[in-house]
């Protein structure tokens, strides 16, 4: 499908939408897609709320923020997140918020479509004094005292639809993902649709050339999006460099809320589509962005005689 008509087709006002990549592979192409289209009202699950969360704020296509951790990426700052969280300007932001293993934990819980899942990580932690949502069971087994165990959980997470980025994929949906991987295959499966963008669409021979390389399988994939560079300002291993400048850029950017619209208006709302966002940044990529040849070894997998 092209990139409009998997927004048409799977993101409703209202809907939760799950755009994972971890610092990598950021599915950024779909978010802007999101904000052409002017969908309203949207729960928006983002373990690193970044960049894109921020133009979709901006957009106004975002009511509630779930997320672990909320910047520009080491970068600086999201000036219309702080806006929205510190002043309410122009509204309100109801901002959920787990550690980054709740949140991998959350997205376990909704892949497997189990009620919640334990982990320990938040005894100590300030968040359950700000997150309702941290509860504490009891264990059915024995702590390492032998002892009953009070344990956190958290809840699953099952977004109406997930996107992610990858570097390939073949026309049915087996997609290939290499460097960091983060958490895409859970947030995947744990939705009720799931988008996959991709750099190229390859033949099936070039996927079963390379299975264990597949981390999500064409049975969990609903649509295929071929979008080139989709995932700027992060960068896609072994295709585009991250656009350190970008970041750096857009604290300033964004700390002006004018300055933030007149990006829309020229970047999102004046291109058709990404193709015409990527050309206008063309040479850019060319001669900041391109990266060089790194292959990895061969792998002999062996054939029946």
């Amino acid at each position: 499908m092209s990139m409009r008509d998997a927004v048409a087709a799977f993101v409703h006002d209202g809907d939760t939408v799950c755009l994972e990549g971890f610092t990598h592979l950021i599915p950024t192409a779909a978010g802007h897609e999101i904000i052409r289209q002017r969908r309203r009202d949207l729960t928006v699950v983002r373990m690193t709320a970044d960049i894109v969360v921020d133009q979709m704020l901006a957009g106004g296509c975002v009511t509630r923020l779930v997320s672990s951790f909320v910047g520009n990426s080491s970068a600086g700052s999201l000036g219309e997140l702080r806006r929205r969280i510190e002043r309410a300007d122009p509204e309100p932001l109801e901002f959920e918020e787990y550690s980054h293993h709740g949140m991998v934990c959350r997205y376990q819980a909704g892949a497997q479509r189990l009620p919640f899942l334990p982990l320990r990580s938040y005894a100590g932690s300030d968040l359950p004094g700000v997150n309702p949502a941290l509860r504490k069971v009891t264990s059915p087994y024995p702590g390492p005292d032998g002892e009953p165990e009070q344990i956190y959980v958290v809840p699953p997470v099952n977004p109406d639809v997930t996107f992610i980025h990858a570097q390939r994929a073949d026309r049915l949906g087996n997609t290939q993902i290499w460097g960091l991987t983060g958490v895409q295959a859970e947030a995947v499966y744990a939705a009720k649709r799931a988008v996959v963008v991709v750099e190229e669409i390859v033949d099936d021979e070039v996927i079963r050339a390379d299975p264990n390389r597949t981390v999500v399988p064409a049975h969990a994939v609903d649509a295929v999006v071929h979008c080139p560079r989709g995932a700027h300002p992060s960068f896609a291993q072994g295709y585009y460099d991250r656009d350190n400048a970008f970041y750096r850029s857009w604290s300033h950017i964004s700390k002006d809320a004018e300055r933030l619209r007149a990006w829309l208006d020229e970047w999102v709302y004046g291109t058709r589509d990404h193709a015409e966002y990527a050309a206008k940044l063309a040479d850019h990529f060319r001669d900041h962005l391109a990266v060089g040849e790194a292959l990895s070894g061969q792998v002999d997998y062996g054939r029946r005689l």
